[in-house]
């Protein structure tokens, strides 16, 4: 929010500002406590600054009705990164080719994304993290309570948590001495 008494450098960009929000969650959800919080502290003839727009909404219709909603409010708006300052016409033409443009950027990243998982599931891969139980240690986690092993040692010897065992291998806890 733009004032004439505090000044804030963003990444070489200098705003004028009372007060600097921080948010740590993607621009694409709808709960956002920092965008609620920094819009309650808004007066007319206040500024939203954002360092970019695509932090303030994912979708043209969002951004749009925001920025509509500040101007009935009297609260200009700019994104820094973007150069945009709806203060003037072409700032405001400026704000909606631009929203426009994170919009598509953001469906060309999510059909990219499906491309790749689609393209990895033709392959035989699947999504997450590599299973830490493969069959080799499957087999082993099997035979080694029978020799006597204590569950700990097995999991240690296969490198994996006593859980880890146990989860796979529930006899193994049986085993337990």
């Amino acid at each position: 929010m733009k004032g004439a008494d505090k000044a804030q450098d963003f990444f070489g960009f200098h705003a004028n500002c009372d007060r600097v929000f921080s948010e740590k969650m993607t621009g694409s959800r709808n709960d956002r406590p920092w965008l609620a919080d920094a819009l309650s502290h808004l007066r007319k003839g206040d500024t939203l600054i954002v360092w970019k727009l695509d932090r303030l909404g994912r979708t043209v219709k969002g951004l749009v009705d925001l920025v509509v909603d500040l101007e009935r409010a009297g609260v200009n708006f700019r994104s820094l990164t973007e150069g945009i300052d709806t203060t003037s016409s072409a700032g405001r033409f400026f704000f909606h080719v631009m929203a426009s443009l994170a919009q598509m950027e953001r469906e060309l990243a999510i059909e990219r994304t499906r491309a790749g998982l689609t393209a990895a599931k033709q392959l035989g891969r699947v999504g997450g993290r590599r299973r830490i139980m493969t069959e080799r240690k499957i087999k082993s986690a099997k035979k080694l309570p029978s020799t006597g092993m204590l569950p700990r040692d097995v999991a240690d010897d296969l490198g994996i948590s006593v859980a880890t065992l146990y989860r796979w291998i529930p006899a193994a806890a049986s085993s337990d001495a």
